[in-house]
């Protein structure tokens, strides 16, 4: 195929403008936080289930705390009541039923309290476990919610840059011969469609040419569209090609110089 090497090296701003669009396209549809934004879902989730457990058990033994609290109020008004019965027994065998109870009572009621500060203990460290748990959770909510703010700003800039970059290629392209266009388009589809040339390696698979193939680069008038022999690309070739021999008829241009047509 002809292209003169000013318009081949049209090539190398579409294919710059391409490799913009496809990384904002990605950040579009995947921004860089999704990950972790997903690991902290589940993350979230599994706090979730744990904080309910341990709210269950403090909830339990805020239940059991309040039964014996109760009992032991229960005990200390029937104490109450039998000391003073005790106080006006005039029966022996009375007061000393009623004795035998109040030790029993007050054995109990010590019991209770016993049980009453194990209780409490307890509660202590199932609210300390509660309050780290909870936490946990807040950092996890607050990290994610900082993540989803990021994502969703550079998804919104992804989507201008789409919008603007699509803009430039167009107007790019429109600049570019059809068939030209159409040869770099079909080998994009496959991978990268055009690259630089320089100093004997191809800018699209970074493979050095061998000599021979040098040999045929250096013969190959500028304005034929050279493929790399390895991935296929259109090699843009330039001053900086190393391609420059005693003897050749091709001239080159660098990208700052390039005519509006070829130069033999």
């Amino acid at each position: 195929m002809k292209a003169s090497p000013a318009d081949q090296l049209l090539l190398l701003d579409v294919a710059d403008i391409d490799r913009r669009l496809s990384r904002a396209e990605a950040v579009r549809r995947n921004p860089p936080q999704a990950g972790r934004v997903q690991e902290l879902i589940a993350q979230r989730t599994a706090l979730g289930r744990e904080l309910a457990a341990r709210a269950g058990v403090r909830d339990d033994l805020r239940a059991e705390l309040k039964r014996i609290e109760a009992d032991v109020e229960v005990v200390t008004a029937r104490r109450a009541r039998d000391v003073e019965r005790l106080a006006a027994s005039t029966s022996a065998k009375d007061a000393q039923s009623l004795e035998r109870e109040i030790a029993s009572l007050e054995k109990r009621r010590g019991d209770l309290e016993d049980a009453e500060l194990e209780i409490m203990e307890k509660l202590e460290a199932a609210d300390a476990a509660l309050a780290e748990q909870q936490a946990l959770m807040d950092e996890t909510t607050s990290e994610g919610q900082r993540l989803s703010a990021e994502a969703k700003e550079l998804v919104a800039k992804a989507v201008s840059d789409v919008e603007t970059l699509t803009r430039d290629r167009a107007a790019m392209a429109g600049r570019i011969p059809a068939d030209l266009l159409g040869l770099y388009e079909r080998l994009a589809a496959r991978g990268t469609g055009a690259a630089l040339f320089t100093r004997g390696m191809c800018g699209a698979c970074n493979m050095t040419l061998s000599p021979s193939d040098l040999s045929v680069l250096r013969a190959t008038p500028a304005d034929d569209v050279a493929l790399c022999p390895e991935c296929g690309a259109i090699m843009v070739r330039t001053a900086e090609s190393g391609l420059s021999a005693s003897g050749t008829r091709t001239l080159y241009f660098s990208p700052s110089d390039a005519p509006d047509g070829p130069v033999r």
